[in-house]
């Protein structure tokens, strides 16, 4: 009976860790949804020039667009670009495919996605933070136009053509 006893113990005492491994994967994949539709939520803002567009990027969060001059801070990327929402037409840029990759303690993330945009293929990547709310917010976003390997000379030469 003792012997029982402890097999089960030993048994049950390994057992723990696969659980709780179970457990993490089942939670990593519940926040990376979430991600998600955080993403594809701030996309569709835009398409229908929602403006609670601007409420979905942390406080402090960063803006770089597809232009070298596009730095902003998200308070000034708002003052910019508010009027647009306001006139009812900012951007529609889908998504195509997007992989997110979250952080080891749960509270940072990043992603890549690419976008179909009217300026054609974007890569967009980001950091997102969870904030003192539970909520996910987007710290960090860059848009950069993306260009074919075998197109990189053509476009080279356009831009020093331009200069």
């Amino acid at each position: 009976m003792i012997r029982k006893i402890i097999l089960f113990v030993f048994i049950s005492a390994l057992s723990v860790p696969v659980l709780f491994a179970q457990s993490d994967t089942a939670n990593k994949e519940q926040e990376i949804r979430v991600i998600n539709r955080v993403l594809d939520s701030w996309h569709e803002r835009a398409s229908v020039a929602d403006t609670t567009y601007f409420q979905l990027f942390a406080p402090n969060a960063m803006y770089l667009g597809s232009d070298p001059k596009e730095i902003w801070t998200v308070k000034k990327f708002k003052e910019l670009y508010m009027s647009y929402f306001l006139r009812g037409n900012a951007w529609n840029f889908k998504m195509k495919s997007r992989r997110v990759y979250l952080g080891d303690f749960g509270h940072y993330a990043w992603f890549d996605e690419t976008l179909d945009t009217w300026m054609g293929l974007c890569r967009g990547t980001g950091v997102m933070e969870k904030v003192a709310s539970g909520k996910w917010r987007i710290k960090h976003y860059s848009l950069t136009v993306l260009v074919p390997n075998d197109k990189i000379k053509e476009y080279v030469n356009m831009l020093n053509l331009a200069e």
